[in-house]
């Protein structure tokens, strides 16, 4: 089903954010600050993950999407690179069953022919075991970035329209919308940062045009439904607006 843009219609709201987008960052320095390895963080990070599904879940979030890791991420050094990889394979293997238990539909987008056969047939086989779930959508983006998400849209769509190359007025954001790797969720209506930084790092750049952008100090692994009833508190006051002032919103039609 195609969605609609922030940027051509106004789409709905509510109290809840029907999307929530995170960058789960501080693993890393949660860990540093304990004296721990870096990778001792990611480990923990798991368990905010669970938390965090479970919560939107409870919510009434429709889509839950996790930025796992980023096509940047491969300049880390070779050693946490590998253990995250250990850790998505593991983490598919073990969670997938409570998933379903949840109603939970799981996505992986990104550039996935990076990553190992034995990785990419585990995506698979979860993606088809959770495709029938309807309470939640969680989407894993790994390897993903947003301009590599746009150029891979314009070239899926002109390999399937090459006429637009010769016609490029015929190129709109209907076009190209659905050939993003998220077509199949609204726009996030609520981004979430953990770890105390702000800013995106290249993260769902077309969809977060009218996101709310909501900054944290608090590190990925302390993460917990609290934090998120804290950001969904701060999201409630926000008045979107969508390119129209505030009195257009308070007067009545």
């Amino acid at each position: 089903m195609r969605q609609a843009s922030s940027t051509q219609a106004i789409p709905a709201t509510g109290q809840t954010p029907r999307h929530v987008a995170i960058i789960m960052d501080g693993n890393g320095r949660w860990a540093t600050r304990r004296k721990l390895p870096r990778t001792a963080g990611h480990v923990r990070g798991v368990q905010a993950v669970r938390r965090t599904v479970e919560a939107c879940g409870q919510r009434g979030v429709e889509y839950l999407t996790l930025f796992a890791f980023s096509s940047e991420n491969w300049r880390r050094p070779a050693q946490e690179v590998s253990l995250l990889m250990r850790l998505f394979v593991r983490t598919l293997e073990k969670e997938v069953d409570k998933l379903i238990a949840q109603g939970v539909r799981l996505r992986i987008v990104g550039n996935l022919g990076a990553f190992d056969a034995r990785l990419r047939q585990l995506i698979a086989e979860a993606e088809q075991r959770t495709a029938k779930e309807i309470t939640l959508t969680l989407t894993i983006a790994a390897n993903y970035g947003g301009r590599w998400d746009i150029l891979q849209a314009i070239q899926a769509l002109l390999r399937a329209q090459p006429e637009l190359a010769q016609h490029p007025e015929a190129l709109d954001e209907a076009a190209l919308s659905p050939w993003l790797a998220m077509h199949y969720a609204p726009e996030p209506d609520l981004f979430i940062r953990t770890g105390g930084e702000q800013r995106i790092s290249n993260f769902l750049i077309w969809q977060l045009a009218y996101t709310e952008l909501y900054f944290t100090d608090c590190y990925w692994p302390d993460f917990n439904a609290d934090e998120l009833d804290r950001a969904f508190a701060w999201y409630r006051d926000r008045e979107r607006r969508f390119g129209r002032t505030s009195e257009q919103l308070h007067t009545p039609r």
